[in-house]
């Protein structure tokens, strides 16, 4: 346990996402009894925030064959947790750009990339591949909505997923060419996966209505609301799609 006042270090650990529960709930009572000191842990969380988007300007690099998603697999395995929690942020962004990047050819002939690409992305590569661990995961005293409400406080709330037996299980954080962006895993008993996907409309400010497409295998349910898009992927023929559905309303 950490000791109070918390030390320089200690701050930074709560930033980074490093504090166990109770270390963290120690800290944000102090921040909170500490207006002058939680303004500059804000503004620490903010310049993550803002280097975690700046990585997507690889997105305007050549391709690169270091860059395959196995050869980036075989070195990350090399790495200690914290390298790979880093190389998450830039994984997500050079293959939702690579696909991207592919879609923009034939933008004159479709009008427009489909909607929530990277929440698909996101999906299998976290859900699908399981490439890198999780930032957060929930504990018996976890909560995934204080932890999404660090980055997105104003945004919706979870989807309550507990009548057809999906509870959230772990978050990640990533970043997109609209800016920064969580994924938010649920899982069932017999380990099937849900994903919730939240990110910021873009400098186009680009909200999305109601709506639902498949992609390959994938299915993905995706709305807009207080300033987010939002999308929720599963399945395509996994039976819990049907029940995300209505759960949703869609």
């Amino acid at each position: 346990m950490i000791s109070m006042p918390p030390s320089v270090n200690d701050l930074h650990a709560y930033v980074d996402h490093q504090l166990n529960d109770v270390d963290r709930r120690l800290v944000e009572t102090y921040l909170a009894a500490n207006p002058h000191i939680a303004e500059q842990v804000q503004a620490w969380q903010q310049d993550a925030q803002q280097l975690r988007a700046a990585l997507s300007g690889a997105l305007q690099q050549p391709p690169n064959p270091d860059l395959d998603p196995s050869v980036i697999r075989q070195h990350l395995k090399r790495q200690s947790r914290r390298h790979l929690a880093s190389a998450a942020v830039l994984l997500i962004a050079v293959s939702v750009g690579g696909l991207s990047g592919w879609q923009a050819r034939e933008m004159t002939m479709v009008g427009a990339t489909p909607p929530m690409t990277d929440a698909m992305q996101a999906y299998r590569m976290f859900a699908q591949q399981g490439i890198l661990p999780a930032d957060y995961k929930v504990t018996d005293d976890g909560d995934m909505q204080g932890w999404l409400d660090r980055y997105f406080s104003r945004a919706n709330r979870l989807p309550n997923l507990a009548n057809s037996g999906f509870k959230p299980v772990s978050g990640r954080l990533l970043s997109t060419e609209q800016g920064p962006a969580a994924m938010v895993m649920y899982e069932d008993q017999s380990g099937r996966k849900i994903s919730f996907y939240i990110r910021p409309p873009g400098p186009k400010n680009n909200l999305l209505p109601r709506g639902s497409r498949s992609d390959g295998e994938l299915q993905a349910e995706y709305w807009s609301g207080a300033g987010y898009n939002y999308a929720m992927v599963s399945e395509a023929r996994d039976p819990a799609t049907q029940m995300l559905k209505q759960e949703l309303r869609f």
